[in-house]
């Protein structure tokens, strides 16, 4: 415990930092991936090329060279200069987006084609049966493995500990300039990142009780 509470100006605001990193990737990554999923079932050919381009790329790219390439390569476009931790948000979103497009579209050819047809059928365009149709029921099927794929964000941002952003994959290295004992110290941040884990596990049982009750 002394490691801990001698430590709480690390623990607290590292974590403090790592909760916003997950949040905000975690947004960006939900509409942008969302938006690619889209992309991926839209009837216009350059659209579902282009987001079969970016989830092939961005997923077979590890996530360590697409942080290097937002702190280090990006600012050299001289186009938007960003500081480490928005860089750091950017580049988990942009990585994490492909995962999240691929999972929503498993949800959606889940839903009956006919049920696009029929609303094809009223008259409704293609962005009002996704909208309104195909989507929400898209959603509630994939909870599980949308949850999971936020649960690898939430691991992922300790990658940002390596470009400059003090959250909690940093802690380590603090407690090593402290001489604090580094071990005790890294079983303190995994016991934080477990009940972050717990956290979005509860959200994930919530809304599958919830939306299999409203089916």
């Amino acid at each position: 415990m002394n490691v801990l509470l001698d430590n709480l100006d690390l623990f607290g605001p590292f974590f403090l930092t790592t909760i916003k990193l997950f949040l905000l990737a975690a947004i960006g990554s939900l509409i942008f991936g969302t938006f690619l999923a889209m992309l991926r079932v839209s009837p216009v050919p350059v659209f579902r090329a282009f987001g079969t381009a970016y989830v092939t790329i961005v997923r077979n790219t590890p996530l360590t060279l697409v942080f290097l390439f937002m702190v280090f390569a990006f600012p050299l476009l001289k186009v938007v200069k960003l500081d480490y931790f928005p860089a750091a948000v950017v580049a988990l979103t942009v990585y994490t987006s492909a995962f999240i497009c691929e999972v929503v579209r498993s949800g959606i050819n889940t839903v009956p084609v006919g049920q696009a047809e029929a609303a094809r059928a009223l008259g409704l365009t293609f962005t009002q049966i996704l909208g309104q149709i195909v989507l929400p029921q898209a959603l509630r099927s994939v909870v599980p493995p949308l949850i999971s794929t936020l649960i690898a964000l939430l691991k992922n941002t300790t990658i940002a500990a390596g470009f400059s952003v003090a959250e909690a994959g940093a802690i380590r290295q603090y407690l090593s300039e402290r001489g604090e004992n580094q071990l005790v110290g890294l079983l303190w941040v995994a016991l934080g990142f477990i009940i972050l884990v717990s956290v979005l596990s509860l959200v994930q049982r919530s809304l599958e009780k919830r939306w299999s009750v409203a089916r």
